[in-house]
């Protein structure tokens, strides 16, 4: 990965921004396309896309191609403050309060960032040891008071865990929010590299917002753009790890490569066409058997303006939805590769369609 390309990585996952508010990270991602598109557009939301007009955009038979990751993570909001100041914090997407309690946080209030701790009883005081839920939760930011608290917060702030990036080695990273910024980073990356290669393709790069908490971005945005074809980025579950409840899901793990979505919304052309393409490139790939949709944005985008062939590549992520997600970056810099080789040779597989 070159210098500017990880300072993307990282700037992306240092940046705050849960789902509903995640004008920050969006900002990062616009400044870094920019370099790149011809046109960078953004709607009433938040979602952001960068289109790059390619040498055929005048030929109506050139296809047009979407790369797409959504920008916000999970966190909390401040649902309401007691009468001695703790707060009471509400779920933003599906965030995990098991692995929540003894956490660091940072509420994001309009005068600048408060820091606070979500509370846990001392294991000397514990009478039971029953898993918490969001409604046993409580964030000490040192008030005494509720005015006291309601003097540098307010209610509906956004909360993010204050973890941001780890380096494990070389290529193994660990952090908050990796789901889905990393996507966004390959949409991104994929982008610039069709760009530098000249393709004939229109090609649009796409970050949505509130994937997250219902896949709305991509409701917004598959509404306006009618592309013939979507990639979509996101995170799927490794489980190479002590415990893993292996059987739950496909055997993806981490440096095995990219893994490609099969089964519901998946296109079995396009998915034929990135198979192709990785083994000219000798880049590995893993397979998710997805037989009852993705729970991505794919699910959104491949019926958004009638039908979309779509697919799902995975980077592979370890603890997802915790503090502490782990990913390969050689699985996502190969992620980059192939959906830049896709965009630059589009024309060669389309139009995509299933054989009757």
């Amino acid at each position: 990965m070159n210098d500017d390309s990880r300072e993307f990585l990282t700037n992306l996952l240092e940046t705050p921004s849960p789902s509903g508010y995640e004008t920050r990270g969006q900002r990062v991602w616009i400044d870094y396309v920019s370099q790149f598109a011809d046109e960078v557009r953004t709607d009433a939301y938040g979602n952001a896309v960068a289109v790059h007009e390619g040498a055929s955009a005048d030929d109506a038979d050139a296809p047009e191609i979407a790369l797409t990751g959504h920008v916000d993570e999970i966190g909390f909001l401040v649902k309401s403050i007691d009468d001695n100041g703790f707060v009471r914090p509400g779920r933003v997407g599906g965030t995990d309060p098991t692995v929540s309690q003894g956490q660091h946080v940072t509420i994001y209030a309009s005068d600048g960032p408060v820091e606070g701790v979500i509370g846990q009883n001392a294991i000397h005081l514990r009478e039971d040891e029953s898993e918490a839920d969001i409604e046993d939760l409580w964030i000490d930011i040192g008030a005494e008071s509720e005015d006291a608290a309601r003097e540098r917060i307010e209610i509906g702030d956004p909360i993010t865990f204050s973890s941001t990036v780890s380096w494990l080695s070389e290529t193994r990273l660990a952090g908050r929010g990796l789901d889905n910024r990393v996507g966004t980073w390959a949409a991104a990356e994929g982008f610039r590299q069709a760009v530098e290669t000249g393709t004939d393709a229109t090609v649009y790069a796409v970050s949505t917002v509130q994937e997250e908490v219902g896949r709305k971005g991509a409701q917004m945005v598959g509404f306006d753009l009618e592309p013939d074809a979507v990639l979509v980025v996101d995170v799927g579950h490794a489980v190479d790890y002590p415990s893993a409840p292996s059987t739950k899901t496909s055997q993806m793990e981490l440096g095995g490569g990219p893994a490609l979505g099969r089964g519901s919304t998946n296109h079995p052309a396009v998915f034929d066409a990135l198979r192709s393409i990785a083994d000219e490139r000798e880049l590995e790939l893993q397979v998710e058997a997805l037989g009852r949709g993705t729970g991505t944005d794919a699910d959104s985008f491949f019926t958004a303006a009638g039908a979309i062939p779509s697919q799902v590549v995975s980077v592979p992520n370890r603890y997802m939805h915790t503090p502490v997600e782990l990913i390969d970056t050689d699985d996502l810099e190969e992620i980059a590769t192939l959906l830049g080789a896709f965009a630059s040779r589009a024309d060669e597989f389309a139009p995509f369609e299933v054989d009757l």
